[in-house]
């Protein structure tokens, strides 16, 4: 077991070297690492050196490794018996328009008060330089205050996570061997609340297909082929209003056929969390729940399938009228998946489905747009319960499991190219206007990230 005063050694160097951290990371948020925009190509570059020229002056064995895009940033600790882990987190971030709407310059951070407390403004400060400079900096502690690493820790940075991440799959496959570890950790997630840490164990895998109803040669006058002539608008509409049934289920034969309840125990825990579903609604200016009315709301988002119309096209749209029969008309519909479902089994009931529901004279075209599965970890899994432990002991409460409605895809890459597991530990807040102006990261997730990764660390030891 770690000793006590080692960790506590560990914490006083990250506390007396606040400032000096504040300073890294200030330098890596000036850099303009604009993943998508060509022009910010050699900003990205210099992000990727200088994050792999401070991970050099720890010890490490870090490069900056070319791909089709922009680098990924590759490093390995001295090996050692034990827990190995992965990290990744990405250092390339949002563009900033538009510019008027922030109060300071996006790549110029400031320390200012908000509320009461003290947060850094900047471009990239949660997203995701400061969250990955909380796990730099502790592993800086570490070294400084024994030496070593409590664990081997490799780590992988990303410099396309906002544009789309295209070449990081490949790039995983053609070093699989290389970054083979036990558990992948990732920083790149929210608090359950101000003072209640969380790990993300479920993430929703994905399902997005269009489909295009075409019926005529050419748009229709309404008056002179009304009724006789068959409406692609109105047979989408039909499809569309058949995916769900009244009491808010999707009817997909065999949609709920792999899906699996959540143990009690993690719904009582859930219970317990203190959720408001009446004020998560009115934020969004609604008032009821739409999915399966058997359901609390934090089941419809972390551990139940969905249904969802993404957008619809079809006839004139313009400002004004148009009496019009439009030749065709087409719809995107994705599908969030729990685990245990397959995207190609829902791909394939969706597109029958819809095909049954096609009449004469009309035919359906379809375009997939990407499938990745639900990643959940294990509840009862040991790296789990000591990462949950190094949590509560920083913060003094007991850190909860959490689902996420959305998905990442580099979690489920790490489980289907690497095998590994991912535990999602971050310390941004839904606040944190991330993509936004005038984005933000607390100083206190800032501070006690870094502290929290030193327990963590020293938790996957024991």
């Amino acid at each position: 077991m770690t000793n006590p005063a080692t960790i506590d050694a560990v914490l006083a160097k990250v506390d007396s070297g606040l400032d000096q951290s504040l300073e890294r990371l200030f330098h890596l948020l000036r850099i303009k690492s604009i993943s998508t925009d060509p022009a910010y190509a050699a900003e990205c570059r210099r992000a990727a050196d200088w994050i792999a020229g401070e991970l050099n002056g720890l010890g490490f064995d870090a490069s900056a490794r070319p791909t089709p895009g922009h680098p990924v940033v590759v490093a390995h600790g001295p090996e050692q018996p034990g827990t190995h882990a992965l990290f990744y987190a990405h250092y390339d971030v949002q563009p900033v328009d538009p510019l008027n709407l922030w109060h300071t310059d996006p790549f110029d951070p400031q320390i200012v008060e908000k509320d009461g407390r003290k947060i850094i403004v900047a471009r990239g400060a949660s997203d995701d330089k400061g969250q990955m400079l909380t796990f730099i900096e502790a592993c800086r502690a570490w070294k400084a205050a024994t030496g070593a690493l409590p664990i081997r820790v490799s780590l992988m940075l990303e410099g396309e996570e906002e544009s789309g991440g295209k070449n990081l799959p490949p790039f995983m496959r053609d070093n699989a061997d290389e970054l083979k570890a036990d558990i992948a950790l990732v920083c790149d997630t929210d608090m359950w609340d101000r003072q209640t840490p969380s790990i993300t164990t479920m993430l929703r895998g994905l399902v997005a297909d269009e489909i295009e109803i075409t019926a005529a040669n050419k748009d229709l006058h309404s008056g002179m082929f009304g009724n006789a002539a068959r409406n692609p608008n109105q047979v989408l509409a039909e499809i569309i209003a058949s995916l769900r049934a009244p009491d808010g289920s999707v009817t997909l034969p065999g949609f709920y056929d792999d899906v699996a309840e959540i143990s009690p125990e993690l719904k009582a825990q859930w219970a317990g969390l203190g959720f408001d579903d009446k004020a998560f609604l009115g934020e969004a200016g609604l008032s009821v729940p739409a999915g399966e009315q058997s359901r609390s709301v934090l089941e419809m988002l972390w551990a139940r399938p969905t249904c969802e119309i993404n957008g619809m096209i079809g006839g004139y749209t313009g400002d004004g009228f148009k009496t019009v029969i439009p030749a065709k008309a087409s719809a995107k519909i994705s599908f969030r998946l729990v685990s245990g479902m397959q995207p190609d089994k829902i791909r394939a009931a969706f597109r029958a489905h819809v095909e049954k529901m096609v009449p004469p004279d009309c035919s359906v075209k379809f375009t997939p747009h990407g499938g990745s599965p639900a990643i959940t970890v294990p509840a009862d899994g040991e790296h789990l319960r000591r990462a949950l432990q190094g949590l509560s002991d920083e913060w003094n409460k007991p850190a909860v499991i959490t689902g996420s409605g959305g998905s990442i895809p580099v979690a489920g890459d790490f489980k289907s190219i690497l095998g590994l597991d991912t535990l999602l530990i971050g310390f941004a807040h839904v606040d944190d206007q991330i993509h936004s102006p005038n984005e933000k990261y607390d100083l206190e997730s800032f501070h006690r990230g870094i502290r929290s990764w030193v327990r963590v660390l020293g938790a996957l030891a024991d």
